[in-house]
């Protein structure tokens, strides 16, 4: 049984002690200015201008499924009391009949 809990994920997953120097400057956060390529790619691209999403439309379109949202819940409270309400009115004429 100690094998198995030995060999799992989890014991794989244990911090180990590292003496690296230049691990432990990456794992404090410390910024390093990046490249000619990493600048290139994070530059703004014209061509996908077109693209990108504007704030009005997305909260415009949030406003449009909320509602879609609330519309659909009522619909569903009605239904529901339109058959509750239907059920009691058959009750009371089957009790009336009877």
């Amino acid at each position: 049984m100690a094998f198995l809990l030995n060999n799992t994920a989890l014991s794989k997953l244990r911090l180990n002690p590292q003496t690296d120097e230049s691990l432990m400057l990456s794992r404090r956060g410390i910024h390093i200015e990046p490249g000619a390529r990493e600048k290139a790619l994070l530059a703004a691209d014209p061509s996908l201008k077109r693209f990108k999403s504007h704030k009005q439309s997305v909260r415009t379109l949030k406003r449009v499924g909320d509602v879609l949202t609330i519309v659909v819940v009522a619909g569903c409270c009605y239904e529901i009391y339109v058959r509750a309400v239907m059920r009691e009115e058959a009750r009371k004429q089957a009790e009336g009949s009877a």
